[in-house]
């Protein structure tokens, strides 16, 4: 079940040793299996997820790191993680003065050239010397990172009482099917009335908003080698030809054909 912050006394401030080194980058690998606590960054904090998947939360939704992307969290921004078992990592912290990063939470799809970058940096020392070469490496680093494209791999999360609550009911049961008009009798208002809210708040309609969801999880379980039948059972899908369809609406491909193009090379 997904957790949300619920006051500012949960934060960590200044979580991990990152913060406390003044070099511009920094990059470390790791390995996890564990949830990290409610926290936030002086960096800027960009997740690499290497093998398994990242879910990183926020307040105004959640961000999936599949193997290939990365996830970029802005300096100040409270958020946790939670890892997949075995998840090999890349954390990349920078320093917000030295790049033209987005300024809100997004998955960035990255380069073959651009991972290699990043792995090789990270076996190097943390501090470099001023025109060495790893200072150079690090440089045509944060010039790809400003370049690279966002993909949609998040599922917003609004504010607003009343969907931050049917958001919540969403992740907690994906495979609820009901449509919008069985939705809006729960919040005593009119199926017009919620769609038009959706619409305000998530500038999405709620089929688009669902989708997103079902796309985010899917990835996830896919990351995980579940099988094609039990994700589609998992979503709420009537069958696993519908679940197919679907998934190949969204990345023109089918599930078994995206897991070799993203995970398999």
């Amino acid at each position: 079940m997904t957790k949300f912050r619920q006051d500012e006394q949960s934060v960590l401030t200044d979580f991990g040793p990152a913060d406390t080194l003044a070099q511009p980058m920094i990059l470390q690998r790791e390995s996890h299996h564990q949830e990290t606590p409610w926290h936030k960054h002086k960096k800027g904090q960009l997740i690499l997820a290497l093998q398994g998947t990242v879910t990183s939360y926020v307040e105004q939704g959640m961000w999936l790191v599949p193997p290939k992307c990365a996830v970029w969290i802005p300096s100040q921004q409270v958020h946790r993680n939670a890892f997949a078992p075995n998840s090999d990592v890349c954390m990349v912290f920078i320093d917000v003065a030295v790049t033209r990063l987005p300024d809100s939470v997004c998955t960035l799809a990255l380069t073959p050239l651009m991972r290699e970058l990043i792995l090789h940096i990270a076996t190097l020392p943390i501090k470099h010397e001023p025109g060495s070469q790893a200072e150079r490496m690090v440089q045509v680093l944060m010039e790809l990172l400003e370049q690279a494209p966002q993909e949609s791999f998040d599922f917003p999360i609004p504010e607003e009482p009343r969907l931050r609550d049917l958001a919540r009911r969403l992740l907690n049961q994906p495979d609820d099917r009901r449509t919008l008009a069985q939705w809006a009798q729960d919040y005593a208002m009119s199926e017009r009335t919620l769609a038009r809210l959706i619409r305000q708040h998530v500038q999405l309609t709620f089929g688009q908003w669902r989708a997103r969801l079902h796309t985010v999880l899917a990835l996830e379980k896919l990351a995980q080698q579940r099988p094609i039948q039990r994700i589609s059972d998992e979503l709420g899908y009537e069958s696993v030809g519908a679940f197919i369809t679907f998934f190949k609406k969204q990345f023109g491909c089918t599930p078994k054909q995206y897991q070799r193009q993203r995970w398999q090379h």
